[in-house]
């Protein structure tokens, strides 16, 4: 018996920015044993095996960096646990989970032993995506069988109920792509972008903006036609009724056709069109009656249905709907025609991925199909056109043809019912004509619209509608941030990160904290515990009373949880040294063996700085000072001698610096000097002190780029309990 295998020996979990990349990641150790012995160009018939499960391989650029990258790399020879990154990135994507699509492989120092990192935006997705990767590769190199099309349901299964939904996740993609931070805040679809203070909440189509009364309002329908009939808008003619025998008077008052629906119903659930006998009224009541608290009886309009997404009083995007008929062969029952030329659509299902939704005989199929002769078990003869469904399959884009007009009411509509985010419904022949010139009107004001139909239309041109609401909630330059200084180095980080805090405090802006002394908000202590981990430093950004936040960053938290933010507007670098924590921590995995190892970990603090923002670097250690190179903001050196020669080169450049002049912590740009301190105020002894001495410029540089004043560094160094 073949005794090769694939062993994943240790899964780390990686939830923020890392050594590896910006995004959260799964970091697995995998021991592929004899099969090191065995690259891919070496098997017979593994490329063939692998492409054909999965041919969307094609897309993957790998190293080459063109289209089919990796398949050029699989053909010239490469190793299970690369393949395995590449197969798992595939699965997620198959899965329908969105991400960056990042993935690595690296060896170890232990022979046949590699890690591999791929992006994951769900962690217990992407780890049941590496586990089926491993099996699946082992089953292509040994050529055993292996169901993958019964894995692959799984893998989305599990992704339909444990990731964003579509029209949330489109929100988070839009946010990333303006350097906005998202948290998912609940397993469902509320998440929070931007932090502390600055931050905002959204619910799918809902924001922490919406309206409860308006969401109220839009619940009643016969509200809302009399709010947007104050306002001019066009409506149905109609009234709330009590009974069949009112809904039928209702309709010879109204004019046939015409249209029953409950008042508050939704997803168009007892809603019945084009009604002109009073059998038909009266039965459609019996059923509208059970979908909500009352009935309407409305004129029936003529054209076809339209939804209208309106975001912050713009329109976003449009669909319209199509009827939904069969075809008779002479062989079939409407039911079975239904299964076979409606519901056989791949665009049709459950699923979020899936805009049109499959067509049943609901009541309202029944009475279309009792108006035309038939019932489910019919037999429709040959050629014979059968009309199932009249409203509904609102998913063909239209939002290059809506008539300004059309734009202008259907933002009318959603302000008068007040709703920041609406999906307006109407009903018109021709939507690129003014409502008015065709008889149309609006029908219902929704709030928390679903946004699939704009995003993945059964036809047309995909909306940006994820963008548009995340550039309503934030708009222009706005993007959620508040100041957030991040501390990282070997030593010292905890002195600088309380330092940091004081000093910020001194403006009156609510300041957290996090870092190894606890959580603290303000004055309020949250947590007297070590506070320097993920967890904690979430808490702080979760927290709308936060203006300001400090987070220390120890090098094993990065290492083993990543950072708790995306990115920062200041980020300073006490020091790199090999220390007893790095000698005890699993060093067959980490492979640490001295200080430069362990400058890709600390460099995580200035990968992350924005491009607006600073990073704090000791100018005094070569392995900081060489950060410089990796931060996207500006640089700011500091060293208790001015006779450092980086920090001489920084200032000759006009640059910003910290430093010890003349007893003053003395802070400089161009020819501006700032004297924020003098030395003489401290104990003799710890003006000798290295560490004070580095903690009162690193702090000072890091208050200074954050906008704090000379005075109020001064005030708050001179106040810090050293």
């Amino acid at each position: 018996m073949n005794k090769r295998d694939i062993v994943i020996r240790q899964i780390t979990y990686l939830r923020g920015p890392n050594i590896w990349t910006y995004c959260a990641t799964l970091e697995a150790l995998i021991d592929i044993g004899e099969l090191e012995d065995c690259p891919s160009n070496t098997v017979p018939g593994l490329y063939e095996r692998l492409t054909t499960l999965l041919p969307s391989l094609i897309e993957h650029r790998c190293s080459p960096g063109v289209r089919g990258g990796f398949l050029m790399r699989l053909k010239e020879g490469t190793w299970p646990c690369h393949i395995i990154e590449h197969v798992t990135l595939a699965l997620q994507d198959l899965a329908g989970v969105p991400g960056y699509g990042f993935g690595r492989a690296r060896e170890t120092e232990e022979r046949g032993v590699y890690k591999v990192m791929v992006s994951g935006w769900q962690e217990e997705v992407t780890r049941a995506s590496l586990l089926t990767a491993r099996d699946l590769v082992l089953a292509v190199i040994e050529d055993q069988p292996y169901d993958f099309d019964a894995a692959l349901e799984e893998l989305r299964d599990l992704a339909q109920d444990l990731c964003l939904g579509p029209s949330t996740a489109s929100m988070v993609l839009a946010a990333d792509d303006r350097t906005i931070p998202a948290i998912r805040l609940s397993s469902g679809n509320l998440v929070q972008f931007g932090y502390g203070a600055k931050q905002r909440r959204i619910w799918t189509a809902e924001t922490d903006q919406t309206s409860a009364i308006a969401e109220t309002i839009s619940r009643d329908k016969d509200l809302t036609k009399s709010l947007l009939e104050s306002c001019g808008v066009p409506i149905p003619q109609g009234r709330a009724v009590d009974s069949a025998a009112d809904a039928w008077e209702a309709a010879q008052e109204i004019g046939l056709p015409v249209v029953v629906k409950p008042l508050d119903g939704n997803h168009g659930r007892g809603v019945f069109i084009n009604l002109e006998t009073q059998q038909e009224i009266e039965a459609a009541y019996e059923v509208a009656v059970d979908e909500g608290s009352g009935v309407l009886v409305e004129r029936f309009i003529r054209g076809n249905e339209h939804r209208l997404l309106v975001v912050g009083g713009k329109l976003a995007a449009a669909a319209k709907g199509q009827m939904a008929s069969v075809t008779g062969d002479g062989k079939q029952t409407v039911t079975e025609l239904i299964a076979s030329q409606i519901n056989s659509d791949p665009r049709r299902g459950r699923g979020e991925g899936q805009p049109l939704n499959p067509i049943r005989i609901d009541s309202a199929a029944r009475l279309e199909l009792k108006r035309q002769g038939f019932d489910a078990d019919s037999i429709i003869p040959a050629g014979r056109d059968v009309l199932i469904q009249r409203n509904g399959n609102v998913a063909f884009d239209c939002t290059s043809d809506v008539h300004p007009e059309v734009a202008a009411m259907a933002a009318l509509a959603a302000k008068a019912v007040g709703l920041d985010i609406a999906g307006v419904d109407l009903v018109a022949e021709d939507i690129s004509k003014p409502l008015l010139a065709q008889g149309a009107a609006i029908v219902e004001v929704n709030a928390g619209p679903g946004l699939l139909m704009h995003l993945q239309p059964a036809e047309g041109t995909s909306q940006p509608v994820g963008r548009a609401i995340i550039d309503h909630i934030f708009p222009g330059d706005e993007n959620g941030s508040i100041p957030l200084i991040g501390v990282t180095g070997s030593s010292g980080t905890t002195e600088v990160s309380n330092l940091v805090f004081h000093l910020l405090k001194q403006s009156d802006a609510c300041v957290g904290l996090a870092n190894t002394t606890g959580l603290y908000v303000g004055k309020r202590v949250l947590n007297q515990d070590d506070s320097a981990n993920w967890k904690q430093g979430q808490r702080l950004l979760l927290n709308k009373e936060v203006e300001a936040a400090v987070i220390e960053n120890r090098g094993m938290q990065i290492l083993t949880e990543g950072l708790s933010y995306d990115r920062c507007s200041v980020g300073i670098v006490t020091n790199v040294a090999y220390s007893v924590d790095y000698q005890r921590s699993d060093v067959a995995y980490h492979a640490f063996e001295n200080a430069e190892d362990l400058i890709k970990v600390f460099r995580t603090q200035v990968d992350v700085v924005l491009p607006t923002g600073h990073a704090i670097l000791h100018a005094a250690d070569e392995n900081v000072v060489a950060m410089a190179d990796y931060c996207d903001g500006a640089i700011t050196l500091y060293a208790a001698s001015p006779d450092n020669q980086a920090l001489r080169e920084h200032i000759a450049a006009g640059k910003r610096a910290a430093t010890i002049q003349d007893s003053q912590v003395t802070l400089i740009f161009g020819e501006e000097r700032l004297e924020v301190f003098s030395l003489e105020a401290l104990a003799p002894d710890l003006r000798k002190s290295p560490q004070i001495l580095e903690t009162l410029l690193a702090a000072s540089a890091a208050a200074w780029v954050s906008n704090i004043s000379a005075e109020q560094i001064r005030s708050g160094l001179t106040t810090f309990a050293y």
